[in-house]
């Protein structure tokens, strides 16, 4: 399976990107798709995940109600709407892919190549 992440930029504080994580390979293999966050000097966090087929979701406290992940099967393609966005939010935004929802990088097979994230305050 080959990630490939993209839709990174600068916005204002208050502003919103959509990310975009696009698979190709053997997709029948994915389950969950996740994304991660790391921001400079800090460890690589999960941010949120969905379930391949079924749409299952799963988000994190710090972002819940703002950022929302889904996917289109037909273009196998996971999305992260990010709205109201914080300078905190500042990172470089990762996809990855599991057998299942884990808070843990380590168990993440696939990793698509990071796009920047920067909002400026």
């Amino acid at each position: 399976v080959q990630l490939q992440a993209s839709g990174g930029g600068l916005v204002q504080a208050g502003g919103s990107l959509r990310l975009s994580c696009a698979a190709s390979g053997r997709t029948v293999s994915i389950y969950m798709v996740s994304w991660f966050r790391q921001a400079p000097g800090k460890e690589r966090e999960i941010v949120a995940g969905i379930t391949w087929s079924g749409g299952s979701t799963l988000y994190e406290d710090s972002v819940k109600g703002r950022f929302t992940i889904s996917r289109d099967n037909a273009k196998n393609t996971v999305y992260l709407q990010m709205n109201s966005l914080k300078p905190e939010d500042t990172a470089v935004y990762y996809c990855a892919t599991a057998k299942k929802y884990f808070r843990d990088s380590r168990m993440y097979d696939y990793w698509g190549q990071g796009t920047l994230v920067t909002v400026s305050s």
